[in-house]
């Protein structure tokens, strides 16, 4: 006895535009037709679009999920590391464009912020599209970054400062041959946040923004991430806060998007 005939698989955005963009780990929205919006996100510094693997089953199912991988690693491991902040927020803003039939909303994580920060003004000011929300984690407000020179240390005193903030995917350095596989992109994303230099003053976007942090993260102190408010209208910004360090968006994954479909819905 045959079981029920099943619809054929909806294509993947990718498919459906004819190619496979590097830049964009696509999950198509489950409802199997095109998405009412894309949410695009931003992994932080060392971090691969592996993060957001578990979010697509969570989100709505008429939302596109869009991860950016960085160059240097997994599938990009033969590219060269992106050298500056314009670099790579140019090259995200690009891959984009063909999906600009949708509105989006960006969220990006510790550098991810400053690089979904860039690349929202990008959008704004090049294309006169504004994201639908920009959605900035664990990271403090481009003109109140503190700079720590990390990427100018020995090995050790990097991946130190790193453990510093949390525990996400620290094992991983202590296998010698994931070490050195991986060392060299959290140096190269370092360097780049740190030699990032934003506007000044700040541009502020059109888009409203939400402020994400961990309580009992080191790397954040609540008044600078706070200083996000001063890039949108006084009206368009919140800020909402967790319980747990800077990578607490892992164990508290199914709150914080749930509390992100919240502002796609809005």
């Amino acid at each position: 006895m045959t079981g029920p005939t099943r619809a054929p698989a909806a294509p993947r955005a990718a498919d459906r535009l004819g190619w496979e963009d590097p830049w964009l780990r696509t999950y198509p929205a489950a409802s199997g037709r095109p998405p009412r919006i894309r949410l695009v996100c931003f992994p932080h510094a060392g971090g691969t679009a592996q993060l957001f693997h578990g979010w697509a089953a969570r989100l709505p199912k008429d939302v596109e999920l869009l991860a950016v991988r960085y160059p240097g690693r997994q599938e990009r491991l033969s590219e060269p590391f992106a050298e500056d902040m314009a670099e790579l927020a140019d090259a995200v803003t690009a891959a984009l464009l063909p999906r600009l039939d949708r509105p989006l909303a960006l969220f990006g994580h510790s550098m991810g912020s400053t690089v979904a920060y860039e690349t929202t003004l990008r959008l704004e000011s090049r294309h006169g599209v504004v994201p639908r929300r920009l959605i900035v984690s664990a990271r403090s407000a481009p003109h109140r970054i503190r700079r720590t020179g990390l990427y100018l240390r020995g090995d050790d005193e990097l991946l130190a400062g790193v453990r510093r903030l949390g525990s996400l995917g620290s094992e991983a350095y202590d296998i010698p041959e994931l070490r050195e596989l991986l060392l060299p992109a959290l140096r190269a994303d370092y360097r780049l946040v740190e030699n990032y230099r934003p506007a000044s003053p700040p541009v502020p976007t059109q888009a409203p923004i939400t402020a994400c942090l961990g309580l009992q993260d080191p790397g954040c102190d609540p008044d600078s991430v706070l200083a996000w408010s001063e890039l949108t209208r006084a009206d368009d910004f919140a800020l909402r806060t967790y319980p747990g360090d800077h990578f607490y968006l892992a164990p508290r994954e199914a709150e914080l998007v749930a509390d992100i479909t919240k502002d796609l819905e809005a």
